[in-house]
Parts: C-alpha cells; structure tokens; sequence
C-alpha cells in the first residue's frame, strides 16, 4: 500500500515528572513499561513511526556504562521489524537523573554522553528528539515553579532553557558522528496569545517568545532578534547567544504540539474571571484564560498554527502531539480537526510531514500539571482501565487515517466544543458566530423518565443531535415500517432505555438495527443474574433470572444479541442521582433525615452514579463495544458501607463500615430497591467509571455530571419525537 502524502505517527506520554520529591512514570502507570506488545497494538495502526522515548532517567540513572537496554532493545526491534520507525525522546519534561536537574550546567555533558551511548547501541536509529518541549518544560521548571527544580524567575526559565537546546546541539553532534543521516525533529508546545487592545504589547512578546527553541537551534537570535534585549535581561550572555549563532542546528522536521487550550487570552478586566486566573508581569494585573472560553476571542486551531510556522520558516513540519481530555466524540472531533487541518495546510503550500496521535495509552495526572496524585486518567487510543488495553474509537478513527481512508459515518465531523457556543465562559470581547452540532443524530427509544431526560442533556452538552422516538409508536409499526424509520431518521446509532422497549420489540429494533449495519446500545439490569446477597457477578455470570418480570428482561438480552452481534448491552447497579422516588442514594437520605433507622448487614451492592453511566454508555457506544458490560464504581460494598456513606453526607455519627446504622426498625431493603435490583456487579472486561467516593461528592455538591465541566449548564431541551405522531 502506497503511503498518503501525510503520515500518522503515534507517541506513547513517558513523561517521568518530580515534583519535589514525588516522581510520576506515565510508562509505569499506564502500563506500557510490561506489555512490549503495546508496540505490535501500534503497528497494527498502519503508522509510519512512533515517538518513543528512551529516557535517559529510566535507562541509564548511573551513566551509560551502566545502561540497561532491555526496555528499549525490544521494543525497538518490534517497531522496526514491522517497518515502523522509532523517533527517539531522550528527555521528556524531565530533568534527567536524580544527581542532575535543568539549572545544574553537568545536565549538558551528561545528555550528550547518554545520546551517544544510545546512538552506539542503535546505530540504525535516525529519528530523535533529544529533548522535548525545550522552552515549555524551562517555564514549567524554571519560571512557574511547577517542576523540580521549581524556579520562579526569569534567569532560571533562561538557564533551564540555554542547557537543554545546548544538549540538544551537541547530542545531535554525537549522534551524527555515528550516524551523520540522523535526523533532529524538535518538539515544541506551539500555542498563541491573544488579548485586549490595552495588553496588546504583552500579547505580542508571548507570541515572539514561543518561537525561541526554534529560532535558536537555528541561529537565528542576534542581536537584531526582537527577543535579544529580554534574553539579555533575563541573564544571557552575548557569548551564550553567539554559540548557538556559531553552530546552528536546524531541525530537519518542526514538531509543534497543538492544544485546544493553548490559545489564550490576556484581561486587565481582573472582575470578570476567577481568581486562579489572575496574574501579571510585574506592572499590570491581568486575567489569562483559554481563548476559547471568551466571546469574539480569536481561536486559530492546528492549522492556524502550521500556516504560522510554515511563513516564518519554511521547513518541513509536522503535529506532534494530538490529544485531549474530554468525552470520546470530541476527542475524535479534535483528532479529525488536527488531521483536515494539515490537509489544508498542505494545500496552501505548507510542508506537512504528519499528525501524532499522542498519548495513545492515555496519560495519568495531568488535570493538574502533575503536581498531585489522585489517580486522574485520560483515555488514549486504547484505555488501560481493562485486563488489556482497550481500543477506544479513535484507535479506529487513527486506523482510517493511516489508511487515507474515509472514517466511518459518526459524530467525529461535527463542530468540536471549542466552536460552540457552550464553550464560553467569560464576558463578551466582540461578537462570534457560533456554530451548531450537525452530522447524523443518536436515536433516543424511551422518550419518558429521567434517564431519557439525563441522557438528552447529556447529548446537548456532547454537542450530540438526537431525536427521541417514543416506544408505543415503535409497537404498532410492521417490520417494514420499522426500517423505515429507521432510514428516515438516519441515526449513526441506536439507543434503547430501561423505559424504552423490552421483549419482542426490542427483539424486532435489533433485527432492524442489524439489517441496517446500525450498532444499538441497550441497558439491562443485575436482576438477570438473580437476587442481591453476600457474592458479586461479573459478566461471566450465567443468567438466574427470579421472577416474571427478571425472566423477560434476560430474554430480552438474549434476543437483542441474537439478532444483533454488534449490539451493546450494559447491566449497571442500583442507579442514583436520578431524583426519582426509588433513586439508590434519594430513598437512604430520604429516611435518614426522617430519622428512621436502616438495616445493613453483608448483602453486597454497586450503586451507580446515573450521569456517569450515561457518559460512559456513550464512549463504550462509540468505541464500538459489544455484547454485555457491567458499568460500577469499583470494588462492591455491603449495604451497611453504602448507607455508611450516605449518612456522611448528611453529617450524621455512623458506625464504622460493616456495621448497621443504630436503630431497631431498620426499613426493609426491598423497598430501598437494593434486593430486587439484584447482586452486586464486578466487571471482568474494564473499570472505566471514576471512584465512588467522587460520583458521590458530584451528586452531593449539585454540581451534575462531570461533563458540564466543559461549557455552562445547558438548559434541558425538550424531546424532539421521531417520527412526528399525528
């Protein structure tokens, strides 16, 4: 197969970060430091290279001459066994071993001598990237003060800054005199500020200063460069600078990484945006937010940002980085954004080598910039919350690109949240015309109850168009109508609510959905495996269906996936958060606060925050997950533990977890809706929902479902039926 004119790459974040004295492996945590095969799953991508970093911490902590190469030998061999070339990081927002730092002038002479022990040791490798994100990792490390060494001045940015581009020059220098074909592909976080007429001037120096790794390892600051005096102010010497002007060291690729949050604006209008933001350069106060939270602010995107790079240099580029944190459709949004982006960057001239689909295994921690560790994760190409990395749906959208193919029909083509209107924040700065979901909708079957309602409002903040159709309407259809409609509202997928359709008419939407290649999403309950009591069922379990209407519910399952093989079917726990009379958590506070007294005892249960099962529903949907999956928290706990819990919230003395709540008239659990529900659930295919302990804090703070953290409560919208009844 011919290679399209652009390449996908992909990059694993091995980011080994210290924060003091907490240090943080993304390869330990997500796992890739034991599964080797993670380089066939990327492989199998069709990519044409991978960013793969051999740190100098993790290989060689005592020097070269005590390198353990195990890691990196099999690996390497992988990659180029299936034609797949290595890009070699050597240092990525690190700061090499635990003897040296950023600041410490013996980081140079110990890079370099690392970089010419790996180019030994791989004479065939000729791709690097010594050192990642040079000026980016300098004002983390060295002027905010986030990373070890924690300097918050400008000579340390500046120190930090001159001795990694100086270890990138002469790394480069030795690995050529190995291999003198290498090839330098310099990293670097390419993002823009814009402001308001009155900080103009700020503006425009963060947006002459993000070029400075690339003008320097081209010899291109001078004095006559608009950024010689700060440089000089800052602590550079004339002879610093002349060095890098002395023996310049293009990069062969510009690698610029592209965040949606990278763009951002400047306000002295400190009133109008939370404290956190507020900030300075030492003479005015400002406000710097995302650009894309501020109306009539201008968000230019990966392309912007190529054509940009492409007029100051004119050198062959590439998106290094693509990822971000959020919900799987805009996650795909964003990757076909990046990927048309440097199509029409490439039509306008500019040299466009690839796009990166980075942190393909996800990334751990980085809600926070690495300085705490509370277990946040975000989902890559694969999520490692599973016994094996699982394929997400952008591992299938990656897979099209790689192939110049068409990506399948889907909500991928629809306007990202950062160019809707329920992105914005901030107060008005001009107008902006914002642009509406469009692309195929989801099918809603069950038009009433609060989960239909949960789920719509959850698809309007997604940016997800759907229509309802209401399953009295589907009953009296003749198979033949049914594909009509199904044709005529042309949806990418189905699907069917607990209020939606059960038995032979669930039955007849999987038969339509499988005769029009539609993938559905249906929801089951734990009742079809049987009654609550002291043991946890995963998906494994055979069906032991109690009573008629557990009976019809688990032929229900067995019809759908009978008719339907690609049809997705999820069994959750006792549902709260619904703020309906028999909600898991309501009913518990409900007698709580009346006073009355709860029976507890061993009987396992795994309630289920309502929003979070939706969200998460909606990922599994369109990572095209089939078959049964139990959706929980974790771990069960007893009935005691959960009431526990909720008892907590209401600050009321409980007992230690196990224990009943005091009281001698305990309510029966029957009527908590915790017995008829079923066992408690263990899922043996993936743990992708948060903690507990967090669903519980969201649902208690009002604040609704972690979703809403991307754009201001939607107004609930209304159903729109499908068809229109007469």
């Amino acid at each position: 197969m011919t290679r399209p004119s652009l390449a996908l790459w992909a990059g694993i974040e091995p980011t080994v970060s210290r924060v003091r004295d907490m240090t943080l492996d993304q390869q330990v945590l997500c796992g890739t430091d034991e599964r080797p095969d993670d380089m066939d799953r990327l492989a199998d991508l069709g990519v044409s290279a991978v960013r793969l970093a051999l740190l100098w911490e993790r290989t060689a902590p005592q020097g070269p001459e005590a390198a353990d190469w195990r890691w990196a030998d099999e690996r390497i061999a992988r990659l180029q066994r299936r034609g797949v070339q290595p890009i070699a990081g050597l240092v990525h927002h690190g700061g090499g071993p635990r003897h040296t730092h950023l600041l410490d002038p013996e980081f140079v002479p110990g890079l370099v001598a690392y970089a010419r022990a790996v180019a030994q040791r791989y004479p065939a490798l000729s791709a690097y990237t010594p050192v990642n994100e040079p000026l980016t990792t300098a004002r983390f490390s060295g002027l905010y003060g986030h990373w070890y060494p924690h300097g918050r001045d400008e000579r340390s940015c500046w120190l930090a800054l001159k001795h990694q581009l100086q270890a990138t020059v002469l790394a480069m220098q030795a690995i050529r005199e190995i291999n003198p074909h290498a090839q330098l592909i310099q990293t670097e976080d390419l993002g823009r500020t814009h402001s308001t007429p009155h900080l103009q001037a700020q503006a425009d120096f963060e947006n002459e200063r993000r070029w400075l790794t690339f003008d320097l390892l081209q010899g291109r600051v001078t004095p006559e460069h608009p950024m010689w005096g700060y440089l000089r102010w800052a602590g550079a010497t004339e002879a610093e600078l002349g060095w890098f002007a002395d023996q310049p060291c293009p990069p062969d690729v510009l690698g610029l990484n592209v965040y949606v949050t990278g763009e951002r604006f400047l306000d002295e209008r400190l009133a109008h945006y939370p404290a956190c933001s507020h900030g300075g350069n030492g003479h005015e106060a400002y406000a710097d937010v995302e650009a894309v939270r501020v109306l009539g602010a201008p968000h230019g995107g990966p392309q912007a940002r190529l054509l940009e790079a492409h007029a100051r240099y004119g050198r062959p580029l590439a998106i290094t980085e693509v990822h971000l944190n959020c919900t799987r459709e805009e996650q795909l949004r964003w990757l076909w954004t990046a990927w048309q982006g440097a199509r029409e960057a490439q039509a306008q001239g500019a040299d466009v080598r690839a796009v990166t689909a980075w942190a393909t295994f996800g990334a751990f921690e980085w809600n926070s910039l690495l300085t705490r560790r509370e277990g946040h994760y975000e989902s890559g190409l694969w999520d490692v919350r599973a016994p094996q990395p699982r394929p997400t749906a952008l591992a299938h959208l990656a897979r099209a690109l790689a192939r110049d193919e068409a990506p399948a029909r889907g909500p991928h083509a629809a306007p990202g949240w950062w160019a809707r209107a329920g992105r914005l924040l901030y107060p008005p700065h001009g107008a902006v015309e914002a642009q509406v979901p469009g692309g195929p909708p989801l099918l809603i079957v069950g038009g009433s109850g609060r989960l239909s309602q949960l789920l719509r409002e959850a698809c309007a903040v997604r940016g997800l168009p759907n229509l309802t159709l209401d399953p009295r309407l589907w009953t009296r259809l003749t198979p033949e109508d049914r594909a009509g409609v199904l044709r005529s509202a042309a949806p990418w997928a189905v699907v069917n609510l607990p209020c939606g359709l059960v038995g032979r008419p669930a039955a007849g939407l999987a038969e339509a959905c499988a005769a029009l290649g539609l993938p559905l999403l249906t929801f089951s309950g734990a009742q079809v495996l049987g009654a609550a009591g002291p043991v946890a069922c995963d998906e494994q379990a055979p069906p032991a269906p109690l009573g008629a209407a557990a009976r019809l519910l688990a032929q229900t399952e067995r019809w759908v996936l009978d008719r339907c093989p690609q049809a997705l079917v999820v069994r959750p726990g006792a549902v709260f958060g619904t703020g309906e009379p028999h909600d898991s958590a309501a009913s518990v506070l409900g007698a709580l606060h009346a006073g009355l007294p709860l029976a507890g005892g061993d009987l396992l249960v795994s309630p289920v925050y309502a929003p979070d099962l939706l969200n998460e529903a909606l990922n599994l949907l369109m990572d095209g997950e089939r078959g049964v999956w139990h959706l929980t928290h974790g771990a069960p706990l007893t009935l005691a533990e959960w009431h526990w819990k909720l008892a907590g919230l209401l600050g009321q003395q409980a007992p230690a977890p196990g224990r009943s709540l005091p009281g001698t008239a305990g309510l029966d659990v029957l009527e908590l809706g915790f017995a008829a529900s079923g066992p408690a659930l263990l899922s043996a295919r993936g743990w992708p929902l948060p903690p507990l302990e967090q669903a519980l804090g969201r649902w208690w703070a009002g604040a609704g479902p972690e979703w809403t953290a991307l754009c201001p409560p939607t107004p609930r919208p209304a159903p729109h039926p499908w068809p229109p009844l007469a």
